[in-house]
């Protein structure tokens, strides 16, 4: 299993990638399959650990990550015979390496940014097994081998029966995620807004969201372990009033998992997620986000994570890396 080496495996904070790789690796381990994950080496996991990564980029400033990205890539690819199949979660330079080694490969596609990034994808479609993580985030122009929901630990995000009064922005502040959005959202609903999420944008911050900082509006930073848990269960609903097309949203699972209640853009992988009128509402326009939050209190926290955890759950999405592998390794 290759991780990513922006963040450690799993991440303290922020890292989907990282924490999406890691889910996946302790759950088949979980399930009895041999698996050495090659991350940073301060990862965490029960599987075998290979890392010459000393630390994450990210964290990390004398780290280089083109330097230690090739590092990391060619540590894996020297031991590629060890192993029945590498399973790629870092994104398109592995497939450099795909056609000198005979080892078969999948590569978990976290989100098609660009046509950009074609010509690293399409010439190795019959020789990767690339997985799309929604239906949405599929490109016309490649072949895939399935496409895979992300799952989370449902035992980790337990239901919040009540959830509080404030509504919750959960993300990068970046404008693609809407931090804007959300605070006029919710300045016309009337309620009290918090927003966690490391800042990716810091002209969004700071045209955005900090002039708009008061006491009914509160950005607290990014948030891991149990207070992020209790940001995503203690609030009336989830604003993801995004400007992309996103390829999935953990959070969005995430919320849903404790029985917030989600209000998303119909955009992207949003109507895959979520169920109209049962977990969240999709919305069109400024004016529906507003009558959505109206209407939010409505909906049964029960329910919903009811929902989240028969479409969401860890085992449902190992089960379907696991088939994958046999097909592929016949």
């Amino acid at each position: 299993m290759l991780a990513p080496i922006a963040w450690r495996t799993p991440p303290r904070h922020y890292g989907p990638w990282e924490l999406v790789t890691s889910l996946l690796t302790e759950a088949l381990v979980a399930k009895g399959l041999d698996v050495t994950l090659f991350a940073t080496q301060d990862s965490l996991t029960a599987a075998t650990l290979a890392g010459v990564v000393p630390a994450p980029y990210s964290e990390d400033p004398s780290i280089d990550a083109k330097v230690w990205e090739h590092r990391h890539l060619a540590h894996l690819f020297e031991r590629a015979g060890e192993f029945d199949l590498i399973h790629n979660q870092a994104d398109f330079p592995a497939h450099a390496f795909a056609n000198l080694v005979s080892t078969p490969m999948v590569t978990t596609i976290h989100g098609f940014s660009s046509d950009r990034i074609l010509p690293m994808y399409a010439p190795y479609d019959t020789r990767v097994h690339y997985v799309a993580i929604s239906a949405s985030d599929r490109h016309p122009a490649l072949r895939y081998a399935a496409t895979i929901h992300h799952g989370i630990r449902m035992d980790e995000f337990p239901l919040d029966p009540h959830g509080a009064e404030s509504l919750l922005f959960f993300g990068r502040i970046h404008p693609d995620k809407g931090p804007a959005a959300a605070i006029a959202a919710a300045h016309a609903a009337g309620r009290p807004l918090d927003l966690y999420g490391i800042v990716q944008d810091q002209d969004c911050f700071e045209r955005d969201v900090a002039p708009a900082l008061s006491d009914s509006v509160r950005y607290h930073g990014p948030v891991g372990g149990a207070e992020r848990v209790q940001a995503l269960g203690r609030a009336r609903a989830l604003l993801h009033l995004i400007d992309f097309d996103e390829p999935f949203g953990l959070s969005v699972v995430e919320a849903m998992a404790c029985g917030t209640p989600v209000i998303a853009t119909r955009r992207g992988s949003m109507p895959e997620l979520i169920e109209h009128g049962i977990t969240g509402f999709l919305v069109d326009s400024p004016q529906e986000a507003v009558e959505a939050i109206h209407h939010a209190g409505e909906l049964d926290r029960t329910t919903i994570r009811r929902h989240a955890a028969a479409r969401f759950g860890i085992e449902r999405m190992a089960d379907e890396y696991i088939a994958l592998y046999r097909r592929i390794l016949g």
